[in-house]
């Protein structure tokens, strides 16, 4: 950890910050949660700060150089794996998952593609209820059993088809679990290392790794949830291993060089990275516009966020000016209202 990330500064003597911001901070700071906040701006740092304590049982107070989970932020990630997949000809938007499931998952439609579960357009029924309570229990079994992408394929199945593929938007977990089986069985390569050599290697993202909940080392925050009126760790309520739809630990300041690799074509072409950032479904009332693994908020932005049980995540890039403005916090709603000061 640089002397940088270790130092914290008090929104309130940068006299230019908005007071909602300010006042967003500080309502977090209030609140039983810890998160971090980061704005850089063409190369420049133009605030970092964290709050609250990254671990409770033994009063370890966050840092901006704490890792954190990110939840479904992760799906960018997911979505570039893949696409270096495109990239080197192992796979194409257009290969359908049927012709690796194989017999695997019989629910999912011979003509759902890679490209439509990229862009949350499958139509697949989906095991996880997004609209479900953060401390609810949501995967049967104990949270241990989920590790690898296949070890999902029991709760995968058995959800009937919502759409016709292609004809619709709806937000689908399943759909980035079932994208991590299709690249992993695609190349031969686990998808953990898959993702940490194609996308987290040529980054630069020195910080971001899939840590087991069970073995968190000690730069790593700890995810809480309020079960039955009492703040507990969120151990139990989210798979042990991150996976294709979420749960990877980065850093403010790897989100920063994150963006900068994507837009520099480090990760995968930047041709390719314009087709991720195309429309595919336009902002409804409900919903952002979307991509291939990214939200497009408005022109020339693009954002990743996430929110779980112990974790809520936002990071937010401005193409032309090269703003990136991240919260990272450990409890299911910290982030919002920093975000939306920011914002």
């Amino acid at each position: 950890m640089s002397a940088t990330d270790a130092a914290t500064t008090d929104p309130a003597d940068l006299p230019a910050l908005p007071a909602d911001l300010r006042d967003a901070v500080r309502d977090a700071e209030a609140e039983p949660s810890a998160g971090v906040v980061r704005i850089d701006e063409g190369g420049r740092t133009l605030l970092t700060h964290a709050w609250g304590l990254a671990d409770r049982r033994h009063g370890i107070a966050m840092t901006p150089g704490h890792r954190v989970a990110v939840a479904s932020g992760a799906k960018g990630f997911t979505a570039l794996a893949v696409m270096s997949l495109v990239a080197d000809g192992t796979l194409t938007l257009a290969t359908t998952a049927r012709s690796i499931l194989r017999d695997d998952l019989p629910l999912v439609p011979d003509d759902v593609s890679i490209e439509h579960l990229l862009a949350h357009r499958s139509g697949i029924g989906d095991h996880l209820d997004d609209d479900a309570d953060t401390a609810e229990y949501l995967l049967p079994g104990a949270m241990s059993g989920y590790v690898d992408p296949e070890d999902y394929l029991a709760v995968l199945g058995g959800h009937e088809q919502t759409f016709a593929p292609g004809t619709d938007f709806a937000y689908c977990n399943g759909g980035y679990v079932v994208l991590a089986i299709l690249a992993q069985r695609a190349c031969g390569t686990p998808f953990h290392d898959l993702v940490r050599e194609r996308v987290l290697a040529p980054a630069g993202l020195v910080s971001t790794a899939y840590l087991r909940s069970d073995a968190l080392p000690g730069d790593a925050a700890v995810g809480y949830v309020q079960v039955d009126g009492a703040w507990r760790t969120n151990v139990h309520h989210l798979p042990v291993v991150g996976g294709g739809d979420g749960g990877i630990w980065t850093t403010a300041a790897d989100l920063v060089t994150f963006w900068d690799a994507l837009l520099a074509g480090r990760i995968v072409p930047r041709a390719l990275v314009d087709e991720m950032l195309r429309e595919r479904t336009p902002e409804t009332e409900d919903e952002l516009a979307y991509g291939l693994g990214f939200w497009l908020p408005e022109p020339g932005v693009v954002q990743l966020v996430g929110q779980d049980a112990g974790a809520s995540f936002s990071s937010r890039h401005t193409i032309a000016t090269a703003r990136t403005a991240s919260v990272l916090a450990t409890t299911a709603d910290a982030a919002w209202d920093v975000e939306s000061a920011i914002r």
